[in-house]
């Protein structure tokens, strides 16, 4: 009998579709994935929504990030924001896989990742990964390029609070140490094109320290890819 995370990532047999419930479907049945996963016109360095032909917010024109492009699947509104709830807190990894097929049907994703030399996930600290046991945006890496996904350079060597919990202005601010490379590889990081994986993007703070932190260390190109972006 599978006990502890093992059988938590085994995925489930034919089950209702998580949003309107069709049976049998997969995590979320084709018909909902076409309604609510519909590709939207996005800055192409903090992937918030813009009117069609601009291609930069009047932000990232103003002080560019250092992400050298931005890419997210959905909006974090209904019914995603539930599903990575699951995905994230409630002991559901296995949504990883189709978390994965959803960002790689969405345009310039594929594209990214086929160029990029490696895929870097946004390290947990080690209290948080005890407590939740994975690291999602790990399981989503290893789900979008097996081969490519590396956990041990970019690392996590300060514990903040959950980026949910604070306002906008201490999210920008307390992200500032609190990550690095590991000074034993990092020549694996000179001048490689990286993509920068995440679930969710609010403000974009932790991409954005995690990116100068990379950039830093001499990565030439940095795509930042994740499955929604709060708008």
């Amino acid at each position: 009998m599978f006990t502890g995370l093992f059988s938590r990532m085994l995925p489930p047999p034919a089950s209702q579709c998580r949003v309107c419930r069709t049976w049998p479907a997969q995590s979320v049945c084709e018909p909902c994935v076409a309604e609510f996963a519909q590709p939207r016109p996005r800055c192409s360095t903090c992937a918030l929504p813009l009117p069609a032909g601009q291609p930069q917010c009047g932000a990232c024109l103003k002080a560019p990030p250092p992400l050298d492009v931005c890419l997210a699947a959905v909006p974090y509104a209904f019914p995603w924001a539930h599903l990575m709830a699951d995905f994230k807190f409630n002991e559901q990894p296995a949504l990883a896989k189709f978390f994965a097929n959803l960002l790689k049907a969405t345009p310039w994703v594929d594209p990214s990742i086929e160029a990029a030399d490696l895929l870097l996930p946004m390290p947990l600290s080690r209290q948080r990964l005890q407590v939740r046991g994975y690291n999602q945006a790990l399981l989503l890496a290893q789900q979008l390029h097996a081969r490519k996904a590396r956990v041990d350079l970019l690392l996590r060597i300060a514990d903040t609070p959950a980026q949910h919990t604070l306002k906008r202005e201490q999210r920008l601010t307390g992200l500032a140490h609190s990550f690095a490379v590991d000074p034993l590889k990092v020549s694996l990081l000179r001048g490689a094109r990286l993509v920068l994986v995440d679930d969710v993007m609010t403000t974009g703070a932790s991409l954005y320290a995690a990116a100068r932190v990379l950039k830093a260390a001499g990565a030439a190109h940095i795509t930042g890819l994740v499955i929604a972006r709060t708008e």
